[in-house]
């Protein structure tokens, strides 16, 4: 065979080795930072298996699971123990601020095609890590029964990789979109998570048609807000305390020496999911290496790693108490990550 005619075919092949080469390739970068080439679907046969390990009872957490996650003005304010801790972590002194608060909201439960005809309940928590973006995972996590989101995460322009079906968005007044109809279904629950005092006078001014508290907090939040009081929910702390205290094993009262760490709105959310949902898959959590300061954290925006230098937050230990979620099965991740 001649020359020229050797290397018309070696031209003709070169495209198909390639192609093969690139998909040995994808395969060991998938399997090497722990994704897989199909995302884990949100089926009734992993609830058979959540059910069969007892996934709960393997947290030892040494608690029941608790999935009436919103304060109810019904039975809340006359139990015969009252909370002995202030926000965020118990309503001590914020009695008379949530008892107004909550007499002008409608409802304290889940949407009842949730809270009483689903025997399983799929969850996808959906993180705002910068690892979601160009992941195509839009159309797997709206398959999801509940799909929870947090802060003023878009959704709008984003939904091939982010999904745009939101069954609850947790937020704290600095973290509120101004119209949470831009980024939301008609039927979202907006999740108030208070963190202080300021926190339910500004969602009782939106309530009310006060005038607006501007004062005691880092970021000012909308002086209007058009979240439908229907949607509204404010989060029972019990959940910020024990996964303050439980799941991250962090002082909830630091000595006068040590910096106030609290829980972030994802870890949070988390561990709602590991109480309320049967399945529980997370996609877009994860920071960069907080030594490249100028690595985006978000899916959407500008902010860095530099922006995170004064939080309260406990980044590395969050990462390590995900990261053994994951390792004993309670938890999946929808994509690769580090």
């Amino acid at each position: 065979m001649s020359f020229k005619v050797s290397k018309r075919w070696f031209l003709r092949l070169l495209p198909v080795v390639l192609i093969f080469i690139c998909y040995y390739c994808s395969q060991f970068y998938f399997e090497s930072y722990g994704g897989s080439r199909k995302s884990p679907q949100p089926t009734v046969s992993r609830c058979d298996s959540y059910r069969s390990q007892r996934k709960w009872k393997s947290l030892n957490f040494n608690m029941s699971r608790k999935t009436e996650l919103f304060l109810n003005l019904k039975d809340f304010f006359w139990r015969e123990h009252l909370s002995t801790q202030a926000l965020p972590y118990g309503i001590k002194g914020s009695e008379l601020l949530l008892l107004k608060t909550l007499a002008v909201i409608p409802s304290y439960t889940m949407p009842a095609y949730i809270e009483s005809s689903l025997n399983c309940r799929t969850c996808a928590v959906i993180g705002n890590s910068f690892s979601i973006k160009n992941t195509s995972l839009g159309e797997i996590i709206n398959k999801y029964d509940v799909v929870i989101r947090l802060n003023d995460a878009p959704v709008r322009g984003f939904e091939e990789d982010v999904g745009n079906k939101t069954t609850l968005r947790l937020f704290y007044p600095e973290s509120a979109s101004f119209n949470p109809g831009i980024h939301n279904d008609p039927d979202t629950l907006l999740v108030l998570v208070p963190f202080k005092q300021e926190d339910l006078r500004w969602l009782k001014g939106i309530l009310y048609d006060e005038k607006r508290v501007q004062k005691g907090f880092w970021k000012p939040p909308p002086q209007i807000w058009l979240g439908r009081t229907s949607q509204i929910r404010v989060l029972d702390p019990y959940f910020l305390r024990l996964t303050a205290s439980k799941l991250l094993e962090i002082p909830l009262q630091p000595s006068k020496h040590q910096k106030p760490v609290h829980p972030t709105t994802g870890i949070l959310a988390v561990f709602m999911a590991l109480n309320y949902c049967d399945v529980i898959h997370l996609a877009g959590f994860g920071y960069p290496e907080t030594r490249d300061q100028k690595q985006p954290i978000h899916y959407y925006g500008q902010d860095t790693m530099k922006s995170m230098k004064n939080s309260y937050h406990d980044l590395n230990q969050e990462a390590e108490v995900l990261k053994r979620l994951e390792n004993q099965g309670d938890i999946l991740y929808l994509h690769p990550h580090s």
